[in-house]
């Protein structure tokens, strides 16, 4: 008898914790599945995000800035702001954008997409190994003063290489060499159609026909030397080759 009522009691004791481990197992599981959900859920939402910005992302890192900003101009300064339409203009930037981009773009390819799509590398190093050619290429193009502009607004101690200089930081410089590159080109482009202007103007004003809009004579005169100078060939030419 001694000896049965410590047995029995322990069996009392351990059928109680017997019957609640498994309720804790549950309860654990059920943690650690609803962990599981809000993860995907917050990667989901990360993902769509990422998704709509992409556009935006991939215009400000690319050849695309340059490109469009120029087309624009040229279409001002030749007097048919609706001519290339908005739809062809993009469409050609787009183009033009991947033909010089095309060598960062098989870079990206083959450092990084393939390796993680063959499981050799995890998804942080083929973000990290895709983003360093087009890293190398806003390097390339940006100026300095521009990006010691946006180093120094960051408060951020000197890069020593380039490697140290954030993405954050580059891309805006970028962009900004970008702009000021483009409004030099598109000056230079300006120069022959306001001559153009000038002369037209200035022969309407002497011979008396003030009512007359210039444009409407000058506009002809400005397609033509567009067209006798092969000026879509000059322009991609130039365009294309701004980012040798």
């Amino acid at each position: 008898m001694a000896l049965l009522v410590p047995l029995l009691a322990l069996l009392l004791l351990a059928a109680p914790a017997a019957r609640c481990q498994p309720d804790q197992d549950q309860q654990l599981s059920d943690a650690v599945e609803s962990a599981s959900k809000s993860n995907t859920l917050v990667q989901i939402l990360l993902l769509i995000t990422v998704l709509a910005l992409a556009p935006a992302i991939l215009i400000c890192v690319t050849s695309f800035t340059r490109i469009i900003v120029i087309l624009s101009f040229l279409r001002n300064a030749i007097g048919t702001p609706q001519m290339p339409p908005n739809q062809v203009l993009i469409g050609t930037a787009l183009f033009l954008s991947l033909f010089v981009m095309s060598p960062v773009v098989a870079r990206v390819n083959t450092e990084a997409i393939q390796p993680y799509m063959r499981g050799e590398i995890e998804r942080e190093q083929a973000f990290e190994q895709g983003l360093e050619p087009i890293r190398e290429f806003m390097f390339k193009q940006t100026d300095a003063s521009d990006l010691a502009l946006f180093v120094s607004l960051s408060s951020q101690e000197k890069p020593a290489t380039p490697e140290d200089v954030s993405t954050l930081v580059l891309v805006p410089s970028f962009i900004i060499s970008e702009l000021k590159k483009a409004f030099i080109i598109a000056f230079l482009i300006y120069i022959p159609f306001m001559v153009i202007d000038v002369i037209v103007a200035g022969t309407l004003m002497s011979m008396g026909m003030l009512m007359l809009p210039p444009m409407i004579i000058s506009l002809p005169f400005k397609l033509l030397l567009f067209v006798m100078v092969d000026g879509w060939h000059l322009i991609v030419k130039s365009l294309v080759t701004s980012f040798k």
